[in-house]
C-alpha cells in the first residue's frame, strides 16, 4: 500500500495534476480530461460517465463549466429526449488542438533527461502498469441472465464459438444452460464489466449435492492477457463453495486451447468424459479442497 501511494504522488506531480491550471491552460485537469474525451466527433454522456467513472453530478458541473466557457455544447435527441450527447464548439476543438500539444511536450520533458535505455524501460514499466490498472478497474458479479450486459457476453460468447469450433455452435445442440437454469437457487451467472462495459462472463450450474458445472465462460479480446479468466474461475470457485458444492466439473473443444491451458493450471484435473455435450474433447474436474489461491 505505501509503495502505490507513493507511486501515485509521483505520478500526479510530474503530470501536473496538482495544478489548477493543468498545462498551463486556465482549467483544472478534470475539465482537461473531459474535454480530450468528448473527441473531434463528440461522445454521448452516458458513456462519457461510464469510461471517467464519475457520478452524474459530477460530470454536469464539468460539463457546464466546459459549456460556460464556450467550448462544449449539451445536445439531446431528437428521438430520444433521455439521450444526451456532448459535442466541442469550434473554441473547444482548438483547445483540445493546444492540449494535445501541451500534453506532448509534458511527455517529452520527461522522456528527454532520460538515456535510450532507460526511456525503454520507462515506457516498458509504463504499459505493464496501464494493464494491471485496468485489469484492477474490472469488476466481478452476479448479473440476472435477463440483463443486457449478460445478453451482450453471451451472445458474443455464441459467436466465437462459431467462429472458433470446426463445425460451428448451435446452442441448441449444446447441454442446456437457460436463463432459468443460471438463477438462483438453480445457478448463478457473473459478468464481469469494465468501466461499466460487459467484457466477460461464467456460470455456474447446481445439482443439489451432486456436482456443479462451469459453463459460459468467456473473456473479451480485449481483455485478455489481464488474468481476468483465472479471476473469475476463482470467483465461480468461491460461490459453488459458499453453496456447499464440493466438486465442480466442465467440458470443453479443443480448439479452445487457452481455456485448457487456464483449467489445468488452475488444478482442474482431465478425466473421462461424464455427459454427451456434442461439441466436447475434453472433460475436467475439480474438488475444492484441492483449490490453490490463485496466482
Amino acid at each position: 500500500m505505501d509503495a502505490v501511494r507513493r507511486f501515485n504522488r509521483t505520478v500526479t506531480q510530474r503530470v501536473g495534476a496538482l495544478n489548477d491550471a493543468f498545462l498551463s491552460r486556465d482549467r483544472p485537469l478534470g475539465q482537461a480530461r473531459l474535454l480530450w474525451e468528448i473527441g473531434p466527433d463528440g461522445c454521448d454522456v452516458r458513456l462519457l460517465r461510464s469510461r471517467l467513472d464519475l457520478d452524474s453530478g459530477h460530470l454536469s458541473r464539468l460539463l457546464r463549466a466546459l459549456e460556460n466557457d464556450g467550448l462544449a455544447v449539451v445536445e439531446r435527441s431528437g428521438t430520444d429526449g433521455r439521450v444526451r450527447t456532448a459535442r466541442l464548439t469550434d473554441r473547444g476543438l482548438v483547445e483540445r488542438e493546444v492540449l494535445d500539444l501541451r500534453s506532448d511536450e509534458v511527455a517529452e520533458s520527461i522522456l528527454e533527461p532520460l538515456s535510450e535505455r532507460q526511456r525503454t524501460r520507462l515506457t516498458t514499466a509504463m504499459a505493464e502498469v496501464e494493464r494491471l490498472l485496468v485489469a484492477s478497474t474490472v469488476q466481478i458479479a452476479a448479473c440476472d441472465p435477463r440483463h443486457p450486459n449478460a445478453r451482450s457476453c453471451l451472445r458474443a460468447y455464441f459467436n466465437e464459438l462459431s467462429r472458433r469450433f470446426h463445425s460451428g455452435f448451435d446452442p441448441a445442440q449444446s447441454i442446456s444452460a437457460d436463463d432459468d437454469e443460471l438463477t438462483l437457487p438453480a445457478g448463478v451467472l457473473l459478468v464481469a464489466t469494465l468501466h461499466s462495459e460487459p467484457v466477460g462472463c461464467g456460470a455456474l450450474k447446481f445439482h443439489g449435492d451432486a456436482p456443479a458445472e462451469i459453463k459460459r465462460m468467456w473473456i473479451a479480446p480485449a481483455v485478455r492477457g489481464l488474468g481476468l479468466g483465472r479471476r473469475l474461475l476463482a470467483e465461480l470457485e468461491a460461490h459453488a463453495a459458499a453453496n456447499r458444492v464440493r466438486t465442480l466439473r466442465l467440458e470443453t473443444n479443443r480448439a479452445l486451447d487457452e481455456a485448457i491451458g487456464l483449467y489445468r493450471s488452475a488444478g482442474y484435473r482431465e478425466v473421462a468424459s461424464f455427459n454427451e455435450e456434442a461439441y466436447a474433447d475434453h472433460w475436467f474436474e475439480k474438488h475444492l479442497t484441492d483449490r490453490a489461491d490463485p496466482a
